[in-house]
């Protein structure tokens, strides 16, 4: 017989499933991939009170322990990833490690994760060259070009605009949904949150006051005399200072990068992604999808608490607590 081993050393895998519903059909397919790979459910458990509600919208969420060690974790990684698209569900696997339930801070993208849509490509339409920039900001979420010159490119073309009409931009474009659940369970539970966005301040900061953001960084859009000069006010907040204000707040607020969560959807968004212990792609472009730890798309935002290991009776103890 050989030496104890932990439970951590039994049980080193879970695996979050997520969706508007988890039937038994999709839990088979999940388990058959999990088989096929040397693994085994060891304990099922419910993070929501149903799995298939009968009213959309609903968040269904099931966490499995496993047992067993994958033959290789890549290959387990890149099937699971198929059979969620497949299925239309979320499924995260996670290593069991005790930085899973003690994360600290929070970092988000700003356009097409907290809010639907590009304030850049809105921006464009008002001044008439919508579609041009829409076609450089595709091109550049994929990663096909690099992130500084397509943005003054697009920034460039943007020369002229009333700057009424981008700030009335701060009323139009709708949050991302489940935003207002997530934010508003982080604060309650003390977390620090952050906007590292390729946008811009105006909106950042719009968003910081109606969710309750602690801070944000994003790019200053010059204005003079009223109107868009074409130019934005350096640095530009690319995906390497995304990941340098990443180590900086944590550094600040003495929070190792391991309980750090930083969540997006395009190519710019890897780096403080790949930094931080928890990295997640929200609705994120197939690149990004594949690279990232998780990925997020048949919930909302606030999906993102089931991950990190929260029920909703966790949650309701907390609205309850708070309202108290």
């Amino acid at each position: 017989m050989t030496a104890a081993t932990t439970p951590q050393e039994i049980h080193p895998f879970l695996l979050i499933l997520l969706g508007p519903a988890i039937t038994a059909p999709q839990q088979d397919h999940i388990r058959a991939i999990l088989a096929a790979h040397g693994l085994e459910v060891a304990k099922s458990e419910q993070l929501t009170a149903s799995l298939e509600p009968a009213e959309a919208p609903f968040n269904a969420a099931l966490s499995w322990t496993l047992s067993g060690s994958p033959k290789q974790e890549e290959s387990l990684r890149a099937d699971l990833l198929t059979a969620a698209t497949e299925l239309s569900l979320d499924v995260a696997l996670q290593r069991d490690t005790p930085h899973r339930m003690t994360r600290s801070l929070f970092v988000f993208d700003m356009d097409s994760t907290l809010i639907q849509g590009e304030v850049i490509d809105e921006l464009a339409k008002l001044a008439g060259v919508g579609e041009e920039v829409s076609k450089i900001t595709e091109a550049a979420m994929r990663g096909e070009l690099n992130f500084d010159q397509s943005f003054t490119r697009r920034v460039g073309l943007l020369k002229g605009l009333p700057a009424e009409k981008a700030m009335a931009l701060r009323e139009q474009i709708p949050l991302s949904p489940g935003a207002e659940r997530l934010f508003r369970t982080l604060k309650a539970l003390g977390y620090r949150t952050a906007i590292l966005s390729g946008g811009f301040n105006f909106f950042a900061q719009s968003l910081q006051a109606k969710l309750g953001i602690d801070e944000y960084h994003a790019n200053e859009l010059e204005i003079a005399d009223d109107k868009v000069t074409g130019r934005v006010i350096p640095p530009i907040m690319n995906g390497a200072r995304k990941a340098q204000m990443l180590q900086e707040i944590a550094q600040r607020e003495n929070i190792p990068l391991e309980q750090a969560v930083a969540v997006g959807d395009g190519a710019n968004d890897l780096p403080m992604m790949e930094i931080a212990g928890m990295g997640i792609a929200y609705r994120a472009k197939p690149v990004v999808r594949q690279r990232a730890d998780h990925s997020l798309a048949a919930l909302g935002l606030d999906g993102l608490l089931y991950l990190i290991g929260l029920r909703d009776h966790d949650l309701a103890q907390d609205a309850s607590k708070s309202a108290s």
